[in-house]
């Protein structure tokens, strides 16, 4: 069984990513960067629970907000952690080596897909992570009769 999650959850961690990025972007401060890039570790390979911005959602502000019965399913929004997080390396590794228009771009196209799940509840990765399984070639053999 998979976990489930409070979509509420991953929609306000988007939001703190987005402006942890904008700040990035505008400081070129890439010690932010790696932190942030910590953060998407620990979301996409320990878990969401184990995230700070998750731990920030439960403690502060899931309290405040009316109860849901609606549930998402972790996998797709640990996925996109993992991929925020490539995204993340590469924008550190552009600014320490200097190379600062690839950092700059890799924390441009990270802060995009932070925002699409900020504002419109659309989680780029979470798609791409739906899209990877219905073309794989394990997920075509399972359920089909042959």
């Amino acid at each position: 069984m998979s976990t489930q999650v409070d979509p509420r959850g991953p929609r306000f961690a988007a939001g703190v990513t987005s402006a942890v990025l904008v700040a990035v972007l505008v400081t070129g401060w890439w010690p932010l960067l790696a932190a942030q890039a910590v953060v998407f570790a620990l979301g996409g390979f320990a878990g969401l629970r184990l995230s700070p911005y998750s731990a920030l959602y439960r403690a502060v502000v899931a309290p405040r907000l009316a109860p849901t019965a609606e549930r998402e399913d972790a996998a797709p929004v640990r996925f996109a952690q993992t991929v925020g997080f490539g995204f993340a390396v590469v924008g550190v590794l552009g600014y320490v080596f200097e190379v600062t228009a690839l950092g700059a771009v890799a924390t441009a196209l990270a802060l995009v897909a932070a925002l699409l799940n900020a504002v419109f509840g659309f989680c780029l990765g979470c798609e791409a992570y739906l899209l990877i399984n219905r073309l794989s070639i394990k997920q075509r053999k399972v359920g089909t009769a042959r």
